[in-house]
């Protein structure tokens, strides 16, 4: 099955597995499974690491560097991922989100979140 990880999914993966449920921890260590890391989740790790954000302090290219090492794949956004968001309900406003929804949907893959409202959203989403 291939994993798409939303950004704080993907930071206590390599950072805060404690944080993990026994489920996810479950998931993410099945090796069958392919395991994703959106450039979006980069993009929100980095203007939030900017800001300053005690949760979000760890560099993002380091970050890309390390989970590249260990196996992630990285998702790239699209033209589709773009044009896919006008297709999606407006329950949640956190562009970040939204993206990794709809590159969720388009390419048919699941997303791993802990966000009560994004898992709200039809498709392949899988609250952990």
């Amino acid at each position: 099955m291939k994993l798409l990880l939303d950004t704080h999914v993907l930071l206590w993966a390599v950072g805060r597995p404690d944080q993990l449920s026994n489920t996810a921890r479950s998931l993410l260590e099945k090796s069958q499974n392919v395991l994703l890391f959106s450039a979006a989740s980069l993009w929100e790790i980095a203007i939030k690491r900017g800001l300053k954000r005690a949760d979000f302090r760890v560099d993002p290219r380091v970050l890309r560097r390390g989970l590249l090492d260990h196996g992630y794949h990285e998702l790239a956004i699209t033209s589709a991922h773009a044009m896919a968001i006008d297709t999606l309900p407006t329950l949640h406003k956190n562009p970040f989100d939204r993206i990794l929804i709809a590159q969720a949907l388009v390419e048919g893959i699941t997303l791993l979140t802990s966000d009560l409202t994004v898992a709200q959203y039809p498709g392949p989403i899988h609250k952990i």
